[in-house]
């Protein structure tokens, strides 16, 4: 909750004054009814468990976070300082972006796609071709993915597998995967399979940079065993981001679970020239043939 007016004496004083308004259960309710914006946290510096726990029920809600310096270790450097009657605390979850700087990402992102699109329509068009020739099934491959605040959409690729790759279910690509067609592996050595993303970004659904969309039981299964893990909805999701340019491919969950630690330095720390440092990163990946 945020304080305009406080005496410095019932600060200094632990507890004098306070009224207790319920339990940790009831944090998600008091948030709510009591329009709370900001959420200052004092937990023993052992009491990991507890801080996941409020920093997940906060999670949905418009609130600031704050902790006590000595639990920065388990954020992994995810986050601000700040201060309180000089009192120093560890914000979580700024404000990601200022303004101006949100309206010229949206700005870059839709003038990169649209030029991309439009420049590069001839070899887009051969791609498919080729794709068509090779075997049989759509050009374009579809799948639901979960955006920001938590809204699904279809994420569209170049299809660089057989038209019935996932007939047994869903399944990671790995090294060799005879799934994966001749053209494929040239799409995706060169990223080229991506492009078509370049319509999410128009529409909306997807930006340049930004954590990757993951699908629904994916998301889902992440959100249950790491608590940090829905902040990632908050943003955009992205076509390259900071995990894509620190980590390989994804193969397994596992890989996953690794890049959110990415994923959130990221959000913390988000700015347009961080946008163009992933995006040169991404660029020379491309050149150097690191792609999969």
């Amino acid at each position: 909750m945020r304080i305009d007016k406080v005496d410095k004496k019932r600060v200094a004083t632990r507890e004098r004054g306070l009224k207790t308004l319920g339990s940790l259960e009831d944090l998600s309710a008091l948030i709510r009814q009591n329009e709370v914006r900001e959420v200052l946290i004092a937990l023993d510096s052992k009491d990991h468990a507890r801080l996941l726990d409020i920093i997940a029920r906060c999670s949905g809600h418009p609130v600031g976070l704050k902790i006590v310096p000595d639990l920065y270790d388990i954020i992994s450097g995810q986050a601000r300082t700040n201060q309180i009657y000089g009192f120093p605390l560890i914000e979580i979850s700024p404000v990601l972006m200022p303004a101006w700087e949100e309206a010229t990402k949206r700005l870059i992102d839709v003038t990169v796609a649209a030029v991309a699109l439009l420049a590069g329509l001839p070899i887009w068009l051969l791609v498919a071709v080729a794709i068509k020739i090779e075997t049989p099934g759509p050009v374009l491959y579809k799948q639901e993915r979960v955006g920001k605040d938590g809204e699904h959409f279809n994420i569209i690729k170049f299809r660089s597998m057989v038209a019935d790759a996932e007939r047994a279910g869903p399944q990671w690509a790995h090294k060799r995967d005879p799934r994966i067609t001749r053209i494929g592996w040239l799409l995706r050595k060169l990223h080229l399979d991506e492009i078509p993303q370049l319509w999410n970004v128009l529409a909306g659904h997807m930006s340049l940079v930004g954590p990757r969309p993951e699908r629904p039981m994916f998301v889902d299964e992440l959100s249950r065993e790491i608590p940090l893990y829905p902040r990632r909805l908050k943003v955009r999701p992205g076509i390259t981001g900071w995990a894509q340019v620190k980590h390989k491919y994804d193969e397994s969950i596992d890989d996953v679970r690794k890049k959110v630690k990415y994923d959130l330095f990221y959000i913390e720390n988000m700015s347009l020239r961080m946008d163009m440092k992933i995006l040169f990163n991404t660029v020379s990946h491309i050149f150097l043939g690191k792609g999969r």
